[in-house]
């Protein structure tokens, strides 16, 4: 089994607008299949989503580094988080693509006490979420114009 994942797309707004979208917490809500509907715990910054495949809790902060084009997202419990996903956003102009898209790679650390068949699982849903988050972000930038 790998010790990483990764997975990509391009995305057909600014790269502002999609860093900006991959680090809000309700927008992210809606397309992290392992924490969805994220609602706000007693410590600030850190959200308690709930896992669309079995109903487990999940606590994630979302650390985004927007003049890096990276945000980090720290997954686990209450009381310890751990960087296990980061999205960087490449802007097109960078990517040879043009600055109306831009490029966004999800990349997935495998934690050791997880089994193989969660480890599929998830890079699996990884693969579907970047889908996901392509076309929310499109969606709503189409509708803000």
């Amino acid at each position: 089994m790998t010790l990483a994942h990764f997975a990509a797309t391009r995305i057909d707004t600014p790269a502002s607008f999609a860093l900006a979208q991959l680090s809000d917490i309700v927008a992210v809500g809606r397309w992290a299949l392992g924490s969805m509907e994220f609602i706000a715990t007693s410590v600030p910054e850190v959200w308690q989503g709930r896992s669309l495949f079995d109903g487990s809790d999940c606590f994630v902060d979302i650390r985004a580094h927007p003049d890096l084009g990276l945000i980090d997202y720290h997954v686990g419990s209450m009381m310890q988080r751990l960087p296990r996903v980061s999205i960087r956003v490449s802007a097109g102009e960078d990517c040879g693509i043009g600055e109306a898209a831009c490029m966004a790679a999800m990349t997935t650390w495998r934690v050791g006490h997880g089994d193989d068949e969660g480890w599929i699982r998830t890079c699996r849903a990884h693969d579907l979420e970047v889908l996901l988050f392509k076309a929310q972000i499109e969606t709503t930038w189409n509708a803000a114009r």
